[in-house]
C-alpha cells in the first residue's frame, strides 16, 4: 500500500476511497475556480467607480447612475463568488466525508483482521492517532485545501490577464514580489520540508503514545506521590518534541521573514514606477491604471499565503497516507487454504521457539509440552519466563518462529480463524469492558444467546452480588453515572463472557491479579464452573491458586524448567519450591515484622 501510494500520488489514493462521490471533488475544483475568478470582478468595478469619480471633476450628478450600476455589479459579483464557493465547499465536504469514513473503516477492518500480537509493537496511542488524526488530515485536505488550491491557481490566471490589460509595465513590476515569494517558498517547501514534516509527525506519535501510557499509570503516580518526571519516557518524548520544534522554528525564521516581506511589499515597485513614469508629468490614464494596481495587488499576498499553506498541507497528507499505509501493510496471519478441525481439546507444543521482533533473545526456546483434553494446567515461573507468550501462541496471537502448536492434534495454523475463535477463549489479565450494559458485555461471547443463557453465565461466574448492587441488574451500563467495577468484578464479568461462549479450551492470563481476597474467592469458584468439561491453561503468580492443577509447568528463560503436580514439584525442592516458599513468606509478612 505504501509503495502504491508513492506511485499513484496522494490524490489518486484518496480518490480510490471516494467511490462515486469523486465527481463531486472534481466539481468542487471547477466551482472554486469560477468563484476565484468572480472574486476579481469587484476590483474592476471599484476601479470603474474611481474612474467615473475622477472624470466627473465634481459634477457627480452626471455619473450618479453609472456609479450605482457599478456598485451593484460589484456587490452582485462578490455575492456570486460567495455562493459559488459555498457550493464548491458543499461538494468537497460530501466527498471528503465519504473518503475519511471509508479510510477509517478500511483501516479498522484491517486492524480487526490482525492478530492481537500485531498491535503490541506500535502501541495503542500511536495506532489511535494514525486512525483518527491521519484520516482527519485527509478530510481537511479534500474538503478545504484542494478547492482552495483550484481557486489559488485560477486567481493568478485572472490576475495576469488583468495586470496586462491595464498597463503591462505596471503588471510586470507587480509580479516581481510574486516571483520572489515563489522562489523563497520553494526553498522552504522542498524535500527538506518533507523530511522535517515526517520527523514532526514521528515526534507527535511518540509523545502521544507515551501520554497514553502515562495516563494509564496515573493511579500509580498519585498513589506514590510522583510527578511526570517519574515517567522518563514520557518526559523524554516531551523534551525531544520541544527541542525539535524550537530548532525547526529557528531554521525557518529568516526564510519566513523574507517570504512575508516579499509578498507584503508589492507596493514598492509600484511606488518606484509611479515616481519614474510621472517624472515628465502625470497622465490621467496612467494615474487610473496605477490606482487599479494599488487596489488590486493586495490579493497577490493572500494568494501566495494560500499556496504556501497548501504546499505544507500536501506534505502532511502524504505523510498521513504513508502512516496509514504502514498499518495496512501489516499482514494478517495466513489462513489455511484447506482448513482442518481440531479432533479434541488437547494442546501440544512441539519444540516451539518464538522471538519478538527486535528482541535480543528468544521468548520461548524449544518448548515441548502436552495438555490432555479436559486437564487444568498452570504456567508459572519468574517474570519474563515466557508464560504469557506460550499462552498467546495457543490462541495464535503470533505464529512460532519454529516448531508447532497444536490444538486437538491440529496445527493452529491449519485451523480457520472462526473455528479457532470458537475453540480457544482467552481471559486477559486486565479485562476490558465496553461502555455498555453488563448484559451486552457478556453477550459478546455469543451474540445469538438468549437472555436466560446470559443470566445463567453471570450466575455461574459468581456475579450475583455484582448485579444485586444495581437497581437495573444486568442492564446496568458500565462507566456511566458513577457505575464502575473493581478489577476482580471485571474479571468475573469476563469469565461469564467466556462461559457463555462455551469454548472447549480456555486460557486464563493471571485472572486473579487485581482481585482482593473476597473477589479472589469468588473468582476461584467461577473457575470451578468454568473448568468443567474444558481444557484450562492458567497463568499465575499467586501460586496458591494453582495447587489443585492437574499439572504445573515451570517456565524460566523461555524453557520448561520443571513440570509435575504441586506435590511432586514441592518434593523436588527445585525452582518451583523456591518460588512457592518465597510467595508464602510474602503472604505471611506483616507490618512491624522485624522491628
Amino acid at each position: 500500500m505504501k509503495r502504491r501510494a508513492r506511485e499513484k500520488g496522494s490524490l489518486s489514493v484518496l480518490m480510490g476511497y471516494a467511490g462515486r462521490r469523486r465527481v463531486l471533488t472534481y466539481l468542487s475544483w471547477v466551482l472554486s475556480a469560477v468563484s476565484a475568478l468572480a472574486a476579481l470582478a469587484p476590483f474592476v468595478f471599484v476601479w470603474l467607480i474611481v474612474r467615473e469619480v475622477l472624470g466627473a471633476a465634481g459634477e457627480f450628478s452626471a455619473v450618479q447612475g453609472r456609479l450605482a450600476v457599478y456598485g451593484w455589479w460589484a456587490v452582485g459579483s462578490a455575492l456570486l463568488s460567495m455562493l459559488v464557493y459555498f457550493a464548491a465547499l458543499m461538494c468537497s465536504h460530501v466527498a471528503a466525508f465519504r473518503v475519511a469514513g471509508n479510510l477509517r473503516k478500511r483501516t479498522m477492518r484491517h486492524i480487526a483482521s490482525l492478530p492481537v500480537g500485531a498491535m503490541s509493537g506500535p502501541g495503542s496511542g500511536r495506532v489511535r492517532r494514525i486512525v483518527n488524526e491521519s484520516s482527519g488530515a485527509t478530510e481537511t485536505y479534500l474538503a478545504h485545501q484542494l478547492p482552495d488550491m483550484a481557486g489559488a491557481f485560477a486567481t493568478p490566471v485572472g490576475m495576469i490577464a488583468l495586470l496586462f490589460i491595464f498597463d503591462w509595465r505596471l503588471g510586470l513590476l507587480s509580479l516581481i514580489p510574486t516571483v520572489l515569494g515563489f522562489v523563497i517558498m520553494s526553498r522552504m517547501t522542498g524535500k527538506g520540508m518533507a523530511r522535517k514534516m515526517k520527523e514532526y509527525q514521528n515526534a507527535l506519535e511518540v509523545m502521544n503514545n507515551e501520554a497514553v501510557e502515562y495516563v494509564r499509570g496515573i493511579p500509580v503516580v498519585k498513589t506514590f506521590g510522583q510527578t511526570v518526571f517519574s515517567f522518563k519516557r514520557f518526559k523524554g518524548s516531551i523534551d525531544s518534541y520541544h527541542k525539535w520544534v524550537v530548532a525547526y522554528t529557528k531554521s525557518l525564521m529568516w526564510p519566513m521573514v523574507a517570504f512575508t516581506t516579499a509578498i507584503n511589499c508589492v507596493f514598492v515597485p509600484l511606488i518606484i514606477a509611479g515616481l519614474c513614469f510621472t517624472a515628465g508629468g502625470v497622465e490621467e490614464a496612467f494615474l487610473l491604471n496605477l490606482i487599479f494596481y494599488i487596489i488590486f495587488t493586495p490579493i497577490i499576498s493572500v494568494t501566495l499565503m494560500k499556496v504556501m499553506f497548501m504546499s505544507e498541507n500536501n506534505m502532511i497528507v502524504k505523510d498521513a497516507l504513508r502512516r496509514i499505509g504502514g498499518i495496512l501493510a501489516l499482514r494478517p496471519l495466513p489462513e489455511p487454504s484447506v482448513p482442518k478441525l481440531p479432533q479434541d481439546n488437547s494442546v501440544t507444543f512441539e519444540n516451539v521457539t518464538f522471538a519478538y521482533e527486535g528482541a535480543a533473545r528468544n521468548a520461548l526456546d524449544g518448548v515441548s509440552l502436552h495438555v490432555r483434553a479436559g486437564e487444568t494446567v498452570a504456567f508459572v515461573g519468574p517474570s519474563g519466563g515466557g508464560k504469557t507468550t506460550a499462552a498467546g501462541l495457543v490462541a495464535r496471537f503470533w505464529d512460532p518462529s519454529s516448531g508447532t502448536v497444536r490444538v486437538g492434534g491440529t496445527d493452529v495454523r491449519e485451523i480457520a480463524k472462526e473455528v479457532r475463535s470458537d475453540t480457544v477463549a482467552y481471559v486477559f489479565q486486565d479485562s476490558r469492558l465496553l461502555k455498555t450494559s453488563i448484559y451486552e458485555n457478556v453477550r459478546m461471547g455469543r451474540p445469538a444467546a438468549a437472555r436466560e443463557e446470559v443470566l445463567a453465565a453471570l450466575h455461574n461466574a459468581q456475579c450475583d452480588d455484582i448485579l444485586a448492587k444495581f437497581p437495573k441488574g444486568a442492564d446496568t451500563v458500565i462507566g456511566s453515572k458513577g457505575v464502575y467495577l473493581s478489577g476482580g468484578e471485571q474479571q468475573r464479568i469476563a469469565i461469564a463472557r467466556v462461559m457463555l461462549k462455551n469454548a472447549p479450551v480456555v486460557v486464563l492470563d493471571e485472572a486473579t491479579a487485581f482481585a482482593d481476597p473476597e473477589n479472589e474467592a469468588a473468582v476461584q469458584r467461577a473457575f470451578e464452573h468454568l473448568a468443567k468439561g474444558r481444557t484450562v491453561i492458567m497463568i499465575a503468580h499467586r501460586l496458591t491458586t494453582v495447587q489443585n492443577a492437574d499439572r504445573i509447568y515451570v517456565l524460566q528463560d523461555g524453557r520448561v524448567a520443571e513440570e509435575g503436580t504441586h506435590a511432586q514439584l514441592m518434593e523436588k525442592r527445585g525452582l518451583y519450591r523456591g518460588l512457592y516458599d518465597e510467595y508464602r513468606t510474602a503472604v505471611s509478612w506483616k507490618v512491624g515484622d522485624g522491628v
